[in-house]
């Protein structure tokens, strides 16, 4: 029960007005700048769902990518970002429920802690919403967890065997790996993953 609480607008607001914002490592880390940093295309539509604080859009925006969309459901991370980056375009700001989203269509969703905010019960839901929100061939890329962890969460830890089950009906796998270059904090306790949209799901019979 409570992590279905966990889920509410009004549990993450209270998270960043009381400073309990644990996940926020102040800057785009070393994994999605890595990745970041190999992506020639900065026409590509991308998606970072859950977002916080918007390291990642942030450096993806300073180096002229121009189609990014942060979203969050709490509003004080997103006003954090509009003043940090106030030449950030503020239509691309989305305040809302990642799993409402309809209409659009992404090249690309970088996941950076959001997976881990949710409950375990919701993980099915979001490998599904992420093909959804994909274009064809479409890419999901970022970092899991592949700990647990001894304290209630969020963030709520797993297994790279459990998220393979996941995703495997949706997405192609082209890397699934440890974590080579995570940083301090995360060292040893990450997975970090390139998927590719199917065409279509495919489950088992």
């Amino acid at each position: 029960m409570q992590e279905e609480l966990n889920l509410t607008s009004e549990y993450w607001s209270a998270r960043y007005q009381s400073g309990q914002t644990g996940w926020d490592a102040g800057a785009v880390t070393t994994p999605l700048k890595s990745y970041i940093d190999q992506l020639e295309d900065k026409e590509i539509k991308i998606l970072i769902p859950g977002g916080g604080n918007g390291y990642e859009a942030e450096y993806l925006h300073r180096n002229g990518f121009s189609k990014v969309h942060l979203l969050d459901f709490a509003s004080e991370p997103l006003q954090n970002f509009a003043s940090r980056v106030p030449d950030f375009p503020k239509e691309h700001l989305l305040q809302k429920d990642f799993f409402d989203m309809e209409n659009e269509q992404y090249d690309l969703v970088l996941e950076q802690t959001f997976f881990c905010a949710l409950p375990r019960g919701w993980r099915s839901n979001y490998a599904r919403q992420v093909f959804q929100v994909l274009k064809p061939n479409g890419k999901l890329a970022g970092v899991l967890f592949s700990t647990e962890f001894d304290r209630q969460g969020p963030p709520f830890g797993g297994s790279a065997f459990e998220y393979q089950a996941y995703f495997e009906p949706y997405f192609h796998f082209r890397h699934f790996e440890p974590c080579y270059n995570s940083i301090e904090p995360r060292q040893g306790r990450e997975i970090f993953m390139v998927l590719q949209r199917k065409e279509r799901p495919q489950f088992m019979a």
